[in-house]
């Protein structure tokens, strides 16, 4: 066997070996696999990449990531909010709160195509089925909000959208299975107890209940709590997009609501009305529709990188701000219960970054305080006998 393998290597060593080894009967195949350090082609995308308006949000670090769509949530939804109530400050708009979500829904589906026709992997990921149950969770919580407004004064209403972070920790518990530590809860506490606390001297100005108003909220609000962790589920684990996510949702929403009103007979007041204020009707409602949009890809982005949990307080804070900035712009008696309760929120956002910090964020527990004054005693009364 050696002399064997000394003649073979000597074969291969004089010309033309190579041609006697492609010949024979055993075939070599090698593959070269591509380092990760080489540049992945710009026709490919990752997976796991996370597009909001066109901006790869993947390329930057986690603190980068929350800091632009928090941002994006903050400035688009402040408008969002004030064009809101323009609109219904229209004399004569208040019955037709559904139309406006199906004009709502008109512009978004517009939106979303065009944004999935600029992005590469115009793929649908997510079952039919599954986004049949967000668009009609969608379209329980915007058009029954948008509808609610008819009834109930804007500071009453975000009264009870404050409250929906305990519901969306109820919603994680049933529908993912979530379990979350006493710091979660105390932050969502706190953030509703604070925000309700601090528009409960608003409402206060002028309040106008309305039994079918506090009816619609709570039904909204009841969706709201389970769209969030239905979006987040499904995003996780099918991998959609947002862009995909909107369009598909808010279309089939447009079918709902479009049913509906055919069927109710509340779509031909609603047009003719608007037909006669165009301006403040399509005109702001465009606006509000595209600030939307812009706010609610920011919103999505959050779900999928960070969770529901974290969406909503951001949200949630998002109000608050809303608030403060009517506080700024436009005069109102100050009282000490605003002080107090924008405390209380600021603490509901503290626990809630701490929980998501926790490995990171060592806070001092009572017991190592105690140990470590009567260390610093005992020191000092030895320093004190010498």
């Amino acid at each position: 066997e050696k002399q064997a393998e000394d003649d073979n290597s000597a074969e291969c060593s004089e010309p033309g070996a190579m041609d006697l080894k492609f010949t024979s009967s055993r075939k070599h195949i090698s593959i070269s696999v591509p380092s990760k350090s080489q540049a992945m082609s710009p026709h490919i995308k990752s997976v796991d990449d996370v597009v909001v308006l066109g901006m790869n949000l993947s390329k930057f670090s986690k603190p980068t990531q929350f800091f632009i769509c928090v941002s994006g949530v903050f400035m688009f939804y402040l408008i969002y909010g004030y064009l809101q109530e323009l609109i219904f400050s229209v004399e004569g708009f208040k019955p037709f709160g559904w139309y406006l979500t199906l004009v709502q829904f008109g512009f978004y589906s517009i939106f979303g195509l065009i944004e999935l026709q600029l992005i590469q992997d115009k793929r649908r990921r997510i079952p039919g089925k599954t986004y049949m149950i967000i668009a009609f969770l969608t379209v329980g919580t915007m058009g029954l909000s948008n509808t609610s407004l008819g009834y109930l004064n804007y500071p009453t209403q975000v009264i009870f959208k404050c409250c929906k972070l305990i519901p969306v920790m109820i919603g994680g518990v049933f529908i993912q299975g979530k379990r979350y530590n006493i710091v979660d809860v105390s932050a969502a506490l706190c953030m509703s107890l604070g925000l309700i606390w601090f528009t409960l001297a608003d409402s206060t100005v002028a309040p106008n209940f309305n039994l079918t108003g506090v009816v619609l909220i709570s039904l909204a609000l009841c969706a709201d709590a389970v769209i969030g962790n239905v979006q987040e589920k499904a995003m996780k684990l099918h991998n959609g997009s947002n862009s995909e996510m909107v369009l598909y949702s808010y279309s089939i929403g447009f079918v709902y609501i479009l049913f509906g009103l055919t069927c109710t007979s509340g779509l031909s007041p609603a047009v003719t009305f608007c037909s006669k204020h165009p301006v403040q009707t399509y005109g702001y409602a465009f606006l509000f529709s595209l600030t939307g949009y812009f706010g609610i890809s920011f919103v999505l982005a959050l779900i999928k990188i960070f969770g529901a949990l974290l969406a909503v307080t951001v949200t949630t804070g998002r109000k608050a701000m809303t608030i403060v900035l009517s506080f700024l712009f436009f005069a109102k008696p100050f009282t000490l219960q605003y002080v107090w309760s924008g405390l209380l929120v600021v603490l509901g956002i503290f626990l809630n970054v701490y929980s998501k910090n926790m490995d990171k964020i060592k806070l001092p527990s009572l017991l190592g305080l105690w140990k470590k004054s009567v260390e610093e005693r005992k020191s000092r009364t030895l320093s004190q006998t010498v």
